[in-house]
């Protein structure tokens, strides 16, 4: 029996390179990674702040910015105010805002999200008037103006969809003749992309894109989001936000075949970008999005993600900025070409 203290560096690197022939010991892996100078020069995946775009909450009906419980260091943001926050944005560099409107005037078929005078039409006209180069994503869905709650007009306590497009084509051009540079529908309605896109053609927005969310599933973490929203606490609007798929128009969380059916259709109908929400648990949705079309992928990290994140952060569970920047790194990983994150700031802040 050998003697294992006898043993030479010499004899054990002549052992091991027997089992693997014209591999180990001439290729060691670990020579790329061995510290901080070579993992950086060999990185794969690399997270930059050209690629985060920053939601902001605005809405109606506060007159000072209001923290979101649920959401830490997230606030909503009066028409009045909301330039400071998106001044804030642009000072660390980032360049584009994901807008998203609620209002404290709600009727049966959202009629604000289209007024002229509605809470996003004013802040997207006070913003482009004070930061001019800023690049502005309007979401459009009328659930956070609607007193139902649901994402367009119901009859018999179903969203009737054909119906909803007129409404969101209404709301689609309203936004971008106020100056929004990117339109984003997140209602999940069949053939919606297909009318804004001729509504926008049709009212001389022909080179305005369409951002849509084409891959949107009804997922449990959409709480804090509704919270920052201030959706309507009615019974129907409780049904429509729980992820309960019943309501039929978001996608079903077992179904990523059906994502990519969602995916062709909305380019079909002339998405220019698509977005699939949530990210952290559908990064093989994102995956496959990738490995199928050859067209820019957005995903948002939502909020119910970013909320787990923080409290375990917050806990002293995680260092927040390696999880952050390792969560973020994996949806880029998987195939994302953007990321829709409450993160921004801290990450731009990080990467400066």
């Amino acid at each position: 029996m050998t003697n294992v203290q006898n043993l030479t560096d010499h004899t054990i690197s002549g052992l091991v390179s027997s089992y693997f022939p014209g591999a180990f010991p001439l290729v060691r892996l670990r020579r790329t990674r061995q510290d901080a100078r070579m993992r950086a020069l060999v990185r794969e995946t690399r997270l930059h702040i050209d690629q985060l775009i920053y939601p902001i909450f605005v809405v109606d009906g506060v007159s000072h910015p209001q923290a979101i419980a649920s959401m830490p260091g997230i606030m909503q943001w009066p028409v009045e105010e909301v330039a400071r926050e998106a001044e804030r944005t642009a000072q660390l560099g980032i360049k584009v805002i994901m807008l998203l409107g609620a209002s404290s005037e709600k009727d049966e078929i959202g009629s604000q999200a289209f007024a002229c005078d509605g809470v996003m039409q004013k802040a997207i006209r006070t913003l482009k008037a004070e930061i001019p180069d800023l690049c502005i994503i309007a979401n459009i869905c009328p659930c956070t103006f609607t007193s139902h709650g649901y994402c367009g007009i119901v009859k018999d306590g179903i969203v009737q969809n054909d119906d909803t497009l007129q409404l969101l084509a209404q709301a689609a051009i309203s936004v971008a003749e106020a100056g929004a540079d990117i339109i984003a529908p997140s209602d999940m309605m069949d053939g919606r992309v297909g009318a804004i896109r001729q509504v926008l053609d049709q009212y001389g927005h022909a080179n305005t894109p369409i951002m849509s969310y084409s891959a949107k599933f009804a997922s449990c973490l959409y709480g804090p989001y509704h919270e920052a929203m201030k959706s309507t606490s009615s019974p129907l609007a409780q049904d429509a936000h729980v992820g309960n798929i019943s309501v039929g128009h978001q996608l079903d969380p077992a179904n990523a075949r059906e994502a990519m059916r969602e995916v062709e259709q909305d380019i079909n109908e002339g998405a220019d970008i698509v977005i699939i929400k949530p990210a952290l648990l559908y990064l093989d949705v994102i995956r496959r999005v990738r490995e199928r079309f050859d067209v820019p992928i957005v995903a948002y990290n939502i909020g119910g993600e970013y909320s787990m994140l923080k409290l375990a952060a917050q806990q002293g569970w995680v260092d927040e900025r390696l999880i952050v920047e390792e969560s973020l790194t994996a949806i880029l990983r998987a195939g994302a070409d953007m990321i829709i994150t409450y993160w921004a700031l801290q990450v731009a802040d990080w990467l400066a």
